[in-house]
């Protein structure tokens, strides 16, 4: 149940980043993101209260719990998300999801400090088989033609991509030392994305130009950043059930290989515009094999 969960926030991960890139060719990333972090707030909501509906035990609420769901907002999603959407705008969005898949590795060491979550030789061997394979599918610099990013771009990427993945990496696993202590998906995800926003919210300097160019940008950049905040809600709570179920480092290593889906959009959709090679495909492979091999251990 735990791999199933973690395959369907992937899906959910990787469908975000061809939207928010789709989103940010329309619409200014400030209050798009702002956007985009109102409406997990209400979706989550929506969900926490449909739940509260369907549940067979009350809902009781622990202070401890719902602090370190605050906190893993904070770090992984108003910090971790915010450097994700920076990054597919410098990079492209096939670089930002290998940058994005760096993350477990991570996620894998805080986990270990912060829980005491320890793998298994075969595990571990399964995660470097993977990590290998998100490694491998880096394409060289100018293959084929591609899009490359100027070497000014490819600086400061490397820079947001640091930030990305520390910032996720470290917000996964506090989130899973939530779940140990108090197993609330949906409600976690809603206060984490409503401490993310609040963080947001006090971040911008210019408030009144923000919100005019909210009001004057593109409608369709305005759905698009909302269709983003509801497939990045939908990931966030099927990564944080999954990890009710498996290893924290396991459930974030597979909720992070985000490449399966987006190289193959790349090529047949966008006709291979980032320069997606054999090589490419043969990480992804690896990287297949890797969680299928964790699916039947």
């Amino acid at each position: 149940m735990g791999i199933t969960l973690a395959l369907a926030a992937m899906v959910c991960f990787a469908t975000n980043i061809f939207i928010a890139r789709a989103a940010m060719t329309r619409m200014p990333l400030e209050p798009g993101f702002v956007v985009l972090l109102g409406v997990n707030v209400v979706f989550t909501a929506a969900v926490f209260a449909a739940e509260q509906l369907l549940r067979a035990t009350p809902f009781v609420f622990q202070w401890k719990g719902a602090g370190w769901f605050v906190l893993s907002g904070v770090v992984g999603i108003f910090l971790g998300r915010r450097m994700l959407l920076d990054t597919i705008r410098t990079l492209g969005p096939a670089r930002a999801s290998i940058l994005h898949s760096s993350s477990p590795v991570f996620t894998l060491v805080v986990a270990w400090f912060l829980v005491g979550e320890h793998l298994g030789v075969y595990e571990l061997g399964l995660v470097a088989l993977v990590i290998a394979g998100l490694w491998t599918t880096q394409m060289p610099a100018g293959a084929g033609g591609a899009h490359v990013p100027s070497r000014e771009a490819l600086r400061r990427g490397a820079i947001l991509g640091l930030l990305l993945i520390v910032g996720f990496g470290t917000g996964n696993a506090i989130r899973g030392l939530a779940m140990r202590t108090w197993n609330e998906a949906i409600f976690g995800s809603l206060v984490g994305t409503a401490a993310a926003l609040l963080c947001q919210l006090a971040s911008m300097r210019n408030w009144s130009k923000s919100f005019s160019e909210l009001r004057a940008s593109d409608r369709r950049g305005v759905v698009l950043f909302a269709a983003s905040g509801i497939a990045t809600a939908c990931g966030s709570m099927f990564t944080t059930y999954a990890m009710g179920y498996i290893e924290i480092a396991i459930a974030t290593l597979i909720t992070f290989t985000s490449p399966l889906v987006v190289f193959p959009v790349s090529v047949f959709v966008f006709r291979n515009r980032e320069g997606l090679t054999l090589r490419t495909a043969a990480g992804a492979a690896m990287v297949l094999a890797g969680i299928v091999l964790l699916a039947l251990r």
